[in-house]
């Protein structure tokens, strides 16, 4: 890796680890795009959907962190879904791997670049509102960060972004609006909630779980990064969580990431639904 990942200051350092990742990409056959996807623990199926024109595995792309957690792929997609260019992320990148949130939200940077004009998210939570039940999806239309940092933080690239990005509405109303009707029209149950973002890697207390769910839906331990970086970037973004567990601080019980992952699973076929509706309608 690249001696400016391990750094929280963005400096001329990250410009030209962004030239030479993107340079690379294209000399292997990735040159240009139009959807960035990141598909999040055990949500790795939508692959299939895919025409797959190159894969790429993150230890060979320069300046790519690569994903620890062993239900993660580290695979870079490119392809075709519907007539458009897709570059798919098979595994992301948490905070509590031990990266720097500049590492985190490297990736979403280089699909930018790379001129992807939307970005869609995955990602597996659990479920604080006692109306959602584990199994089903929430869209996420607003998020609380309790992240320790931020990707912004450091000298500020004005070629990338400005200074101080708005953040008042950090999820495409435009793209929300299209995955709600696309839901109705499958019969696919999608809440809409607030996601909070945590460290991890624990789940959290029942204290915990009684605080956070005074004022969000459901918690987990990513996509907030990519989404700073996305809308520094002015890039519009949407995400939904696939609700693997129940989160009732009076009823909890023992956290089991093996019956997590296989929840992921059975619900991914709707979340596939969603996104390839939404791609055919872009």
């Amino acid at each position: 890796m690249q001696n400016w990942l391990g750094t929280v200051i963005m400096t001329r350092s990250m410009e030209n680890a962004l030239k030479q990742t993107v340079d690379y990409l294209n000399d292997q056959g990735v040159p240009e795009a139009e959807i960035g996807i990141i598909l999040g623990t055990g949500l790795g199926k939508m692959i299939q959907f895919i025409e797959i024109i190159k894969e790429i595995e993150y230890s060979s792309i320069p300046n790519f962190p690569v994903a620890t957690v062993e239900f993660h792929q580290s695979r870079l997609i490119y392809g075709k879904l519907h007539d458009k260019l897709i570059i798919a992320m098979q595994g992301r990148f948490h905070y509590y791997e031990g990266y720097s949130m500049q590492q985190i939200t490297f990736p979403v940077r280089v699909m930018k670049l790379l001129g992807i004009r939307y970005l869609l998210l995955s990602n597996a939570a659990g479920a604080m509102n006692l109306m959602f039940k584990k199994g089903e999806l929430m869209l996420i239309e607003d998020h609380i960060s309790f992240l320790p940092d931020n990707p912004l933080r450091g000298q500020n690239l004005d070629e990338l972004g400005p200074r101080f990005p708005d953040m008042s509405r950090p999820y495409s109303e435009f793209l929300n609006e299209k995955l709600v009707k696309i839901a109705k029209r499958n019969n696919i149950a999608l809440h809409r909630g607030v996601y909070v973002a945590v460290t991890g890697p624990n789940l959290e207390t029942r204290a915990e779980y009684r605080m956070f769910r005074n004022f969000a839906d459901a918690v987990g331990m990513s996509t907030v990064p990519e989404v700073i970086a996305a809308n520094h970037m002015g890039l519009p973004c949407a995400a939904v969580s696939v609700l693997t567990d129940e989160c009732d601080p009076d009823n909890l019980q023992a956290a089991d990431i093996n019956d997590i992952i296989k929840t992921a699973g059975r619900a991914e076929v709707h979340l596939n639904k969603l996104f390839t509706g939404l791609i055919k309608e872009l």
